[in-house]
């Protein structure tokens, strides 16, 4: 775990620079990772390991085809998911989206842009209403400076593990 919290670490050097976690650590967590569940459980840890992983990410998928969420993110919440005990990846997820979400609460007030945003949310979801498909949120000209690097929240959430929270 502790290789986890050091690619985490990484991650977020990259995504707060760069705005993107560079698919080859995304790899080198995956790897290490399934090679951790080999060295435990056998082939069965590492089919497990992938398991979890793949999951989470396909069930994050409609959240990128949307663009609400980047790629980087589905693959960095996936990866991290393969570590942890199949009964935390819930909490894992919720704590992460939490954390991300009073990230982006306190971004808004700071930035004034608390009115805007939710408009921005209602003509969505009526959008949506109409259209009765889903659309994709943020355009990039509606994006501009509403994004959240989502790698700091999941290192928050991974230490709230760690730490004995959940």
């Amino acid at each position: 775990m502790a290789a986890l919290c050091v690619f985490l670490a990484a991650a977020c050097s990259f995504d707060y620079r760069d705005r993107r976690v560079p698919n080859g650590l995304i790899l080198l967590m995956a790897a290490v990772g399934m090679a951790w569940r080999f060295w435990g459980g056998g082939p069965w840890g590492a089919v497990s390991y992938a398991g979890k992983a793949a999951l989470l990410m396909a069930l994050l998928y409609p959240f990128f085809k949307i663009a609400s969420v980047g790629a980087g993110d589905v693959k960095l919440l996936g990866v991290t998911a393969g570590y942890l005990p199949r009964e935390k990846i819930l909490v894992f997820l919720f704590c992460s989206l939490l954390i991300a979400a009073i990230i982006s609460l306190l971004k808004m007030w700071k930035e004034n842009s608390f009115g805007r945003r939710l408009g921005h949310l209602f003509r969505y979801l009526t959008d949506v209403a109409e259209k009765g498909s889903w659309q994709i949120y943020l355009k990039k000209e509606d994006a501009q400076g509403a994004e959240i690097c989502l790698s700091g929240p999941v290192l928050a959430s991974v230490l709230l593990y760690l730490g004995g929270v959940y």
